[in-house]
């Protein structure tokens, strides 16, 4: 008799290839770690081939994982087709995404989240984390991840980030005032980094306020100034002068996620989204 694979860990397998972590796609998924163990154990019992490998610090695909991993995705693209009812509205997914936290992971991020949910649309938006808070909370966007601004009861942390002041290596030493690079004038970065700096008696003078992330990157990288950077979007070439300089510590910030009530499958996707970024950050 021929064996019908289990579509729910086929999506288990593929959502251990894309996190590369057993303990976030059962995050994912709503499953323990030993669900998601036992799924694949059964997966493969069904192919007859062993798909992962598995060690105390990583998940890697075997060669056979590798080779499955397309049908396994092809599969599930056609269960949704099959399931999903012709002529439903397509569901939208607003997000708004701090400047301080997209990083050059977020395209493989997003990836990710869409090859669970092809069904989803998906509208990006990058903002300051304020003012994408104040945008979540008169409902014109459905998720926010963003710095925390204060504690409240629907945040889901994502994982803690830590900054640093990052200058090139024009900067051997300090002239005053120094000169800060920084996103705009209401970020909130650096508002606390100019409250440290006149709390610590440091001079300081505006450089450079950029339009976006990128533009505060290029500025540090000319070697315009210096900026408060989350140390995971500090590009090559960029060097924390905070120690050398004796410029006060930067606070860790928690990256959280607020989202509101939405269609179930989009919840579903919501924790294969949180999963994600903390997955790549511990790839870090």
């Amino acid at each position: 008799m021929r064996d019908y694979l289990d579509v729910s860990a086929v999506e288990a397998f593929v959502l251990v290839a894309d996190l590369r972590s057993f303990t976030r796609a059962g995050e994912a998924l709503g499953f323990s770690q030993a669900g998601i163990s036992m799924k694949l154990r059964r997966l493969e019992t069904s192919l007859g081939r062993r798909l992962l490998v598995r060690t105390p610090r990583r998940v890697r695909l075997t060669e056979e994982g590798d080779a499955f991993l397309p049908r396994a995705r092809a599969l599930l693209g056609a269960h949704e087709l099959a399931v999903s009812s012709a002529g439903q509205p397509t569901r939208r997914l607003t997000l708004g995404i701090s400047e301080h936290v997209a990083g050059p992971e977020l395209p493989d991020i997003l990836a990710k989240v869409k090859s669970y949910d092809s069904g989803l649309l998906i509208q990006v938006r990058v903002d300051s984390s304020a003012t994408l808070i104040d945008a979540f909370e008169r409902d014109e966007l459905d998720v926010a991840v963003v710095r925390r601004q204060r504690r409240r009861h629907d945040d889901d942390v994502l994982f803690p980030d830590s900054y640093g002041w990052f200058g090139t290596l024009k900067y051997e030493t300090l002239s005053l005032p120094l000169p800060l690079v920084s996103v705009e004038e209401a970020c909130g970065v650096r508002s606390i980094a100019t409250r440290l700096l006149t709390q610590a008696k440091i001079e300081w003078l505006d450089a450079f306020i950029g339009g976006g992330m990128g533009a505060v990157l290029a500025a540090v990288s000319a070697g315009i100034g210096v900026a408060p950077l989350p140390r995971r979007l500090a590009t090559t070439g960029l060097i924390d002068v905070g120690d050398r300089f004796g410029l006060p510590p930067l606070p860790k910030a928690d990256v959280v996620m607020l989202s509101h009530p939405t269609h179930a499958q989009t919840t579903a996707t919501l924790r294969v989204l949180g999963a994600a970024f903390r997955s790549s950050v511990a790839e870090e």
